[in-house]
């Protein structure tokens, strides 16, 4: 006789009183999900490439050297700030021409946001409304 049945007779529990009934449950088991974008076929898409610190970055460039730098941030999935302001006019001109080829490379955007100073942001960043500029007496050469 087994342990089992040894306990069952000094407790005096027989066998006929406890029936195990064992049943088949069919479950279906739905992971639970995070609250994430999906795809069209419905698998959770990785919310890996969103970064949970988005940062902007200020910049204002003296000459067109400092260019590439500025272009770093925006490849790093950085926001940007440019203030002309102390760069002479061809040079700023070379600047915002060579962020608008890397902005458009990286599918962002650019926005202009005073005389002389520039918002560029890569894909993951929406820049949403405008700006309205009033236009003082300028010299033509100055504006852009």
């Amino acid at each position: 006789m087994s342990m089992k049945g040894k306990f069952r007779n000094f407790f005096g529990i027989d066998e006929e009183e406890y029936e195990i009934i064992e049943e088949e449950v069919e479950q279906q088991y739905t992971p639970p999900t995070r609250s994430g974008k999906r795809d069209d076929k419905g698998n959770v898409v990785s919310l890996s490439s969103v970064q949970k610190n988005t940062k902007m970055v200020l910049c204002e460039p003296r000459s067109y050297n400092e260019v590439q730098d500025i272009a770093d941030h925006l490849v790093n999935r950085r926001s940007v700030v440019i203030n002309l302001q102390r760069a002479d006019t061809l040079q700023a001109r070379q600047i915002i021409d060579f962020m608008s080829g890397t902005v458009y490379a990286l599918s962002g955007q650019i926005k202009k946001l005073g005389s002389q100073t520039f918002l560029c942001t890569p894909e993951n960043i929406e820049i949403s409304g405008n700006i309205t500029e009033i236009m003082e007496e300028a010299d033509p050469e100055q504006r852009w």
